[in-house]
C-alpha cells in the first residue's frame, strides 16, 4: 500500500496554496510524498462554479508536485465536527498513513477555517483509536502542524521556503477564478484586490525577515519542538570539538 509522509487538510480549494504552498513545494523537492485532501468545494464563494474550482485546484497540485489531491465534499459553511465529517477524514488518515499532518490554524477570520482545525484535530485522534468504528487500522501521525491562511501569530518555527516562492505564485495563479475572475459578471472581492496577494507575501517575507531568509511560511504545533543542542545551524547530532 502507498504512503504519503506529509497529508494536508485545507478548508477551500485554494486555501493550502495561501498558507503553505511554499512548504508543499519544498516538501516534494525533498523527495517526500505530499497528498493534499480539500474539505469543501467552495461551493459558497461569490465566484467560480464547483466544477472550476477543483479544476484549478488539480492544476495547483500539479504546479506544487502533490502526488494526488482529493476533494470530500463536506458542505461549505458547515463544518460541524458531526460524526460523519469525522469518519471521512478517518478515512483518507489510515488509508494513506502520514508521518505528518498540516491543519489550518485554530483561530482565522474565516470562520470554516477554524472549524476544518477543529475538525482535524478531532479526527486525527479518532483515526488512532483501535475501536473507532470506520474501515482500516489504526493510525495515528506523529505530528499535527497548523498553518495560517488568513490571520497571523506567532510560530513555533519556520519553513524557509524562499527557493520555492516562484512555484507557491505560479500554483496560487491556477486558482484564477479567486484570484483574477475574467469573465462578464464576476463579481469584485477581497481575493480579487492586488493586496490581497500583497498580504499574503508581506506575511510569508516578514516571517522570512526574523528568521534571515527572504521567504518562510509559520508553523504552530502545541507541543515543545525537542533539540538536542544550541547550536543555531549545526545538525541534530553535532560533532562537538575542542581546542587544545
Amino acid at each position: 500500500m502507498e504512503h504519503v509522509d506529509l497529508l494536508v487538510f485545507g478548508p477551500h480549494p485554494d486555501d493550502i496554496e495561501i498558507g503553505l504552498g511554499g512548504t508543499v513545494a519544498r516538501h516534494v523537492a525533498m523527495g517526500a510524498r505530499v497528498g493534499l485532501c480539500d474539505l469543501t468545494a467552495g461551493e459558497l464563494g461569490t465566484n467560480g462554479t464547483v466544477e472550476e474550482r477543483i479544476v484549478e485546484a488539480d492544476a495547483a497540485a500539479r504546479v506544487l508536485g502533490a502526488a494526488w489531491r482529493t476533494n470530500l465534499r463536506l458542505p461549505d459553511g458547515g463544518l460541524d465536527g458531526g460524526a460523519d465529517q469525522i469518519g471521512a477524514l478517518v478515512d483518507v488518515i489510515r488509508r494513506w498513513r502520514p508521518r505528518a499532518v498540516a491543519a489550518p490554524y485554530w483561530r482565522d477570520r474565516h470562520p470554516d477555517h477554524g472549524a476544518a482545525s477543529a475538525l482535524v484535530t478531532r479526527a486525527v485522534f479518532d483515526a488512532g483509536l483501535r475501536r473507532f468504528p470506520r474501515g482500516g487500522e489504526p493510525w495515528r501521525p506523529g505530528w499535527v502542524c497548523y498553518y495560517f491562511i488568513n490571520d497571523m501569530a506567532p510560530a513555533s518555527f519556520v519553513v524557509d521556503v524562499s527557493a520555492h516562492y516562484e512555484t507557491k505564485r505560479r500554483a496560487l495563479a491556477c486558482h484564477r477564478s479567486q484570484f483574477e475572475p475574467a469573465w462578464e459578471g464576476a463579481a469584485p472581492t477581497r481575493l480579487m484586490s492586488p493586496r490581497f496577494r500583497q498580504l499574503i507575501e508581506s506575511r510569508d517575507a516578514q516571517f522570512g525577515a526574523q528568521a534571515g531568509v527572504a521567504f518562510a511560511e509559520g508553523i504552530v504545533v502545541r507541543e515543545p519542538v525537542v533539540r538536542g543542542h544550541l547550536f543555531r545551524d549545526a545538525g541534530p547530532d553535532p560533532e562537538i570539538g575542542g581546542r587544545s
